[in-house]
């Protein structure tokens, strides 16, 4: 693994809004959510994932997403941008006035009927249609292709598929596309396979990556892709999020930790971790549950430690 050559800056593109929230038990008010996102706004996060215009049946958690984006600033520094998954959800982000939309698909066929109810085959075709549509309306459409490093129905996931699926999201008008280990079973040379095999067809600036840190490897594979040259990474605020179609998978990556490691690495991202911290703070309160962050569960047990007087051994 070559570390030699690492980017001088990361993009950091914050998931917890929509990817952490929508698998809570707990429904935030717009109200709340708004909270949530001025939070991360404040700590310096320039591009945040803010919801859903999947149909609420499916994710009630996200259901007033139309509502949210109509409150936010959408001339200001942060782009915001929202999944669509089907010409009526592209309507309803026209609507609102987003500027940026994202399409999501998996590498398997076993998580695609699960997750989008239909085939990759299938999935692909609607995106034929919907992507072109979306960018000639003016909006940049960012891409997710799902459980990637391994699926939880289908085991391994071919990384030939991978790469079709990819290429073909590239031709038909994505700015980006994010690969995600949705599961958590990816480790650091995988990673850099998976890359690789990638980054003969694509070029690294288009590549991002979306960790799941169920078995603890997501800041390893992520040093993996910045040996490769992926400069933007996925993450969610306290490590928020989960999918609800892959039985297993635990949250997110946890931004506090990536930007933590990046600091101490002397990459830079923009984002003040101080700030930060207090935003896993409002999040935990907000979703009445501890979240599994580590620098977050640092920060609160030396807040504890000092109110109490406390010292280290």
């Amino acid at each position: 693994m070559m570390l030699e050559h690492l980017p001088a800056r990361v993009s950091v593109y914050e998931v917890g809004p929509r990817d952490g929230l929508q698998n809570e038990a707990r429904a935030l008010s717009v109200e709340d959510r708004l909270r949530l996102l001025g939070a991360l706004a404040a700590a310096g996060e320039t591009r945040i994932e803010a919801g859903s215009f999947v149909s609420p049946r499916w994710i009630p958690q996200l259901a007033d997403t139309d509502a949210l984006i109509r409150r936010l600033d959408l001339g200001g520094p942060v782009s915001y941008s929202a999944l669509v998954p089907n010409r009526q959800g592209l309507e309803r982000a026209l609507a609102c006035g987003i500027r940026e939309v994202a399409v999501f698909l998996s590498a398997s066929e076993s998580h695609s009927q699960k997750n989008l109810r239909r085939s990759v085959a299938e999935a692909l075709a609607t995106y034929r249609d919907l992507v072109p549509a979306a960018t000639a309306a003016g909006l940049r459409v960012r891409g997710y292709v799902s459980v990637v490093w391994g699926c939880p129905y289908e085991g391994a996931v071919p990384v030939a598929r991978v790469v079709d699926i990819a290429q073909a999201l590239v031709e038909m008008g994505v700015y980006e596309l994010s690969l995600g280990d949705t599961i958590g079973v990816g480790t650091p040379r995988q990673t850099e396979a998976i890359l690789r095999a990638l980054l003969d067809r694509i070029p690294a600036g288009k590549l991002a990556v979306h960790l799941h840190d169920t078995r603890g490897t997501a800041l390893a594979n992520a040093l993996a892709a910045l040996g490769c040259g992926i400069a933007t990474i996925d993450a969610s605020v306290g490590g928020l999020g989960g999918c609800p179609y892959a039985p297993g998978a635990s949250g997110n990556l946890a931004t506090e930790d990536l930007v933590y490691m990046l600091h101490g690495m002397g990459i830079e991202t923009g984002i003040d971790l101080g700030k930060l911290v207090a935003a896993g703070e409002l999040a935990q309160a907000l979703i009445g549950r501890p979240l599994h962050g580590k620098v977050l569960q640092a920060a609160s047990g030396e807040r504890i430690r000092k109110s109490q007087g406390g010292a280290d051994a």
